[in-house]
């Protein structure tokens, strides 16, 4: 497990109550060797005690002997240079898999797309998981799921295999664009959310911008090749949920403190943790544009950050036409019939790989 935050513990835990033998890598030695030498730590998991088949080093070399899978759970702002100083000691032939949900900002790319790049590796070796999975609840033991996808149907299933345990089950796809997206764009609509309750709205409104958010996400995800059922499984509509109503969520989190007032320095100077959604606004709205899909949500957030917009005004919810539309970015009505009966369709007949679904059709 390549990075000791929250996340990584949690995950690293995961695998251990699995059955697996999992050695974290973590920047800090004095994170390492607390966690090696009283199987705690307590400065991202506090009163969490962890398996004695997790150890933990400082060293890239040791944590990756004899490593069967690779689990990356840094910054994905820190991602590329990190993967440049590990892959000289990478085992050859092994997957690895990305826990994070954000987008480059220098090149606008996914993490898979970054390991890729980095590594040297075929497509097939790289696996990504997501799901509504706040690292405490799961620290705790507290019963969820999660989805791991490839674009190797054996590669997700052996980390799913992997990340599977009494407490936390991993379903598979072959949609990697639309998991990843997914994992990326919910923070977004979480920082979103952050705000509005920050300024005091209540359910409704943050009822409007989730609802409102998930047709954003799925437009998005889809206009960049994501299939759209995976935006309504764990990768979506369920990390977003999870994303969104938890006074655990860093992206939550920062939104809330923007929504009173702070400004976005003094936000990143209070967060002990990275918001992922706090450095994707710029690259979605890049790709957003690039493609021509409305984000205003996104849009409106970004604003916020910005400066230019006070968070009491977020509301882009409201934001459209002075013509009242259809829920769906489009109106021609044929269209959609004929694009829902499609997808109707290639479910029913299993046309397009797995459409998403798991193993004996199970949806994530």
């Amino acid at each position: 497990m390549f990075g000791a935050g929250s996340w990584g513990t949690a995950f690293a835990k995961v695998l251990a109550d699995g059955g697996a033998e999992v050695t974290i890598w973590a920047r800090r030695p004095e994170i390492a060797r607390e966690i090696r030498e009283t199987h705690r730590n307590t400065q991202y998991l506090r009163g969490i005690n962890l398996p004695r088949t997790i150890t933990a080093t400082s060293s890239l070399r040791d944590s990756l002997r004899g490593a069967e899978q690779l689990y990356l759970a840094v910054p994905s702002q820190t991602l590329r240079d990190n993967l440049n100083a590990l892959k000289p000691m990478l085992p050859a032939g092994i997957p690895v898999v990305s826990l994070m949900k954000g987008i480059e900002k220098a090149s606008n790319a996914r993490m898979s797309e970054v390991i890729a790049d980095v590594l040297e590796l075929d497509e097939e070796r790289i696996a990504v998981a997501s799901g509504p999975n706040l690292a405490l609840e799961i620290a705790k033991e507290q019963p969820t799921a999660a989805v791991v996808s490839s674009v190797s149907l054996e590669t997700a299933q052996a980390v799913a295999m992997a990340a599977t345990n009494r407490y936390f089950r991993s379903f598979v796809n072959t949609d990697v664009v639309g998991t990843e997206f997914g994992g990326v764009l919910k923070n977004l609509i979480a920082v979103a959310i952050g705000i509005v309750d920050g300024v005091g709205y209540g359910e409704n409104t943050k009822a409007s911008i989730i609802t409102r958010g998930l047709v954003e996400m799925t437009d998005f995800a889809v206009a960049h090749g994501g299939h759209p059922d995976t935006l309504s499984g764990l990768a979506g509509l369920g990390d977003l949920i999870a994303t969104c109503q938890s006074p655990l969520s860093r992206n939550n989190t920062a939104g809330r403190l923007l929504g009173q007032g702070y400004a976005l320095h003094e936000v990143v100077r209070q967060m002990d943790q990275t918001a992922e959604g706090l450095a994707s606004v710029a690259p979605i709205l890049s790709l957003a544009r690039a493609r021509g899909v409305a984000m205003p949500i996104v849009e409106q957030v970004h604003q916020v950050l910005a400066g230019t917009l006070k968070p009491q005004d977020i509301a882009p919810h409201l934001t459209t036409d002075e013509t009242p539309t259809g829920e769906r970015t489009t109106d021609d009505h044929e269209a959609r019939t004929g694009s829902a009966l499609r997808r109707a369709l290639k479910r029913a007949f299993g046309v397009g790989g797995d459409g998403g679904r798991g193993p004996g059709g199970a949806r994530p």
